[in-house]
């Protein structure tokens, strides 16, 4: 059992929090408040049998750009070597080139409808296989590439304090352009390649928990009818418009963290003791009211509407200082300030086996 910890989600970065309760600071004006909608009951979460996993799994994905695949990225725009930071630049905020691994998007690239609209109703692996091939290309908007610190600190067991800023996507992984984009989820295997392509990392539960405490937008839930058809491309494109009616009827920028919009697919040692099934946790009502407790029921291939891939860079901060969040994740005086679960031995190694 992992050694308890006392944890304090810290607020980072000039975002302030939009969700009326439970407030994280003096209330403010009533206009700037976001209440959570009563949520139905979520008979879309994961409550239905896990399904087999498409042959092969991870290595379909690990294939994709063979030649004989039929899928093949645009070359990239090229993109200027930086100076790797040591530490977080001034203000707090996460240094530019920690996302110079995501290749610059080509100018022939489509938009997200458009891009949505050539996928038809392709499923599973055969989607996942052209989701991820715009993905690795490049063609993503360009607000995902600037990173958002969210800063977890507490206690340890010896009751020394400890704190450590990890930089995140401020949304969920999405398809175009900052004005033409359309958030699509897929099965583990693509997302875990992506993650490992870019040098970043799933998120682990608490730092879900964190990342919805710190947003500068909380959405409210929607879910919607359950069925065969939550895993369908028209009802991913359908829960992206929601999600875009309800940020930009507030006239949020779309940097800013947004959070509470999807479950995220995340890194948990379950996925060693079951292997072949994806991690699944979040889509918050409220502070530390997740509608989706960890969950592996589904096979690694599932993805529905309701599922987002939320990427975590593998450079954190301790003290300002540069670290290897998977470092941090396997060593027992910090792990318990970023899992549920303890220590998650060699995460590079595990996210590196989901997709090979």
């Amino acid at each position: 059992m992992p050694r308890p910890m006392h944890v304090a989600a810290t607020l980072t970065g000039s975002s302030q929090a939009i969700h009326a309760a439970p407030p994280l600071r003096p209330a403010r004006r009533k206009a700037e408040l976001l209440t959570v909608a009563a949520v139905a009951p979520d008979t879309s979460q994961d409550a239905q049998p896990a399904r087999a996993s498409a042959p092969g799994g991870g290595g379909l994905l690990a294939a994709l750009f063979r030649k004989d695949s039929g899928v093949a990225p645009r070359a990239p725009e090229a993109r200027a070597p930086r100076a790797a930071a040591l530490r977080l630049a001034a203000g707090g905020t996460c240094p530019a080139h920690l996302a110079d691994a995501i290749p610059m998007r080509s100018r022939t690239a489509p938009g997200g409808n458009a891009f949505v609209a050539r996928l038809g109703e392709e499923s599973g692996a055969t989607r996942d296989l052209l989701v991820a091939a715009e993905l690795l290309s490049g063609n993503l908007p360009d607000s995902l590439r600037r990173l958002t610190p969210v800063t977890l600190s507490g206690a340890d067991a010896e009751g020394r304090f400890r704190s450590v800023t990890v930089c995140v996507m401020p949304d969920y992984l999405a398809v175009g352009s900052d004005s033409d984009f359309v958030r699509l989820p897929m099965g583990l295997p693509a997302a875990a390649q992506i993650a490992d392509s870019f040098g970043f990392v799933l998120p682990t539960t608490r730092i879900v928990d964190a990342v919805f405490a710190q947003a500068g937008l909380r959405l409210a839930p929607r879910p919607m009818p359950p069925g065969e058809q939550m895993r369908t491309t028209s009802y991913f494109r359908q829960h992206n418009a929601t999600v875009e009616l309800q940020r930009s009827s507030l006239h949020i920028a779309q940097s800013t963290l947004i959070a509470g919009q999807k479950k995220d697919l995340v890194l948990s040692n379950a996925l060693r003791r079951v292997p072949g099934r994806v991690a699944i946790y979040g889509w918050h009502r409220g502070i530390g009211q997740p509608i989706q407790p960890l969950s592996t029921v589904h096979g690694a291939m599932y993805a529905d509407y309701s599922h987002g891939v939320r990427l975590v860079s593998r450079t954190a901060f301790v003290d300002g200082r540069a670290v290897a969040l998977t470092d941090l994740l396997a060593d027992p005086a910090y792990a318990d300030l970023l899992s549920d679960e303890g220590p998650i031995l060699a995460p590079e190694r595990l996210i590196a086996s989901l997709y090979r």
